[in-house]
């Protein structure tokens, strides 16, 4: 390597990747799946130096085990149960599992192929080590970093003057920080200065690793891929059923502890059709993660509303591409309603002189069939065979056109 290490805990990990583990674990461990990377920048490229510093960070990374004390730390998190630790105790990554190549656009090719407990476990760690290679190999790093703490020293400013009133938010910046030391310092220098913010509370991070160095809460239930495997992985099952099936089995596992539902996986319209009484009543909120935040929270609330259930006591948690601009006006307009907090990323973890990466690492394959995301911005899904997409489309209109 001709960089330092760049992950060197296993614990350097979102959250959610823990939450959904134990529940692959439990109920989905003989599932197969494929993920694959896509640079959506189309001015970046890697040179192959950079590739094959991200092989061998890769490699490095897999040579990585948990400490007992982390495993300790685990177990200490109120909805994670001792079984899925001791599988944790004896799992390690596989390099076998990935294939990384120069033959893409952008220089870059990775694909990771093999059980899906391992595979979901790789995506956060592969597109930090992406991007902190990238950063530190194509520019001044130490130039980057200087501009990323004058800007974040002013976002804070505004916290603590009311410039900006947010309520409650945690750190989500993990896969895309500008480096292991930048999202460090913001999570640090963001619980050093909590009690001085306005009106506004950083609760925690989804980086498991720096919320037991820090002390804060790890933050992180389900994500896009959990709603894609269990509902489109199936052969038996009709996709445009997904989050029914997603959501039984995430009640199954967690019953009323860890319940913030991802809405926009298959759209929120038809998400909706699944989360009636039952699933609305034992979750305890609501993941925005594409669409128009406003109408989303409307909805949402309108749909709380006419199940009989108080919005006032479920929360509304905003994740997309946001900043503290858009959470003070997001928090203005619903918290007098309902429960509102946001996983602020990129902004928190990569705003420099230099625009940050847009990469992402998805599912592509779930027991040799294709899954997709159709979510509520056009063109965030991945998918290889546009059939399947096609496919899935008719299958959603086709429910909301005829599932009363």
């Amino acid at each position: 390597m001709l960089l330092p290490q760049i992950i060197t805990s296993l614990l350097e990990q979102d959250m959610y990747k823990l939450s959904m583990g134990q529940c692959i674990y439990h109920q989905f461990s003989g599932y197969k799946t494929t993920w694959t990377f896509k640079c959506r920048n189309k001015d970046v490229f890697f040179t192959p130096e950079m590739v094959e510093e991200i092989r061998e960070q890769i490699k490095a990374y897999c040579d990585l085990r948990f400490a007992e004390e982390e495993l300790q730390y685990i177990d200490g998190i109120k909805w994670i149960k001792g079984s899925y630790v001791d599988f944790l105790r004896i799992w390690n990554p596989r390099y076998e599992d990935f294939e990384i190549t120069t033959n893409a656009e952008c220089g870059l090719a990775i694909e990771t192929r093999g059980s899906w407990l391992n595979t979901s476990m790789y995506e956060i760690p592969t597109l930090a080590i992406v991007n902190e290679v990238y950063f530190r190999m194509a520019y001044d790093y130490n130039e980057l970093f200087t501009s990323f703490k004058e800007r974040f020293s002013e976002k804070v400013k505004g916290l603590i003057d009311g410039t900006f009133e947010i309520g409650n938010f945690s750190e989500f910046g993990l896969r895309r920080r500008l480096s292991g030391e930048a999202q460090e310092y913001v999570v640090k220098e963001l619980s050093k200065l909590n009690g001085s913010f306005k009106n506004s509370y950083c609760v925690g991070t989804s980086n498991v690793y720096l919320a037991k160095k820090y002390g804060v809460t790890p933050v992180g239930t389900m994500a896009h891929e959990w709603i894609m495997c269990v509902g489109q992985g199936e052969h038996k099952h009709n996709p445009a059923y997904s989050n029914w099936f997603a959501l039984d089995a995430w009640v199954k596992e967690y019953g009323i502890l860890n319940g913030t539902a991802l809405t926009d996986t298959i759209t929120t319209d038809c998400f909706l059709k699944d989360f009636q009484l039952t699933f609305a009543t034992l979750f305890s909120g609501v993941r925005h993660d594409s669409g128009d935040p406003v109408e989303w929270g409307e909805k949402m609330i309108q749909h709380y509303n006419g199940l009989g259930i108080n919005p006032k006591n479920k929360t509304l948690l905003f994740s997309d591409s946001l900043n503290f601009e858009k959470a003070d006006a997001l928090y203005k307009r619903f918290s007098d309603e309902i429960n509102v907090a946001f996983g602020i990323g990129t902004y928190l973890s990569n705003d420099t002189c230099v625009k940050p990466l847009n990469i992402v690492m998805k599912t592509t394959l779930c027991n040799g069939m294709d899954v997709a995301k159709v979510s509520d911005t056009p063109g965030k899904g991945m998918c290889k065979n546009p059939e399947y997409v096609e496919y899935l489309q008719r299958c959603i209109k086709w429910r909301m056109e005829n599932d009363r």
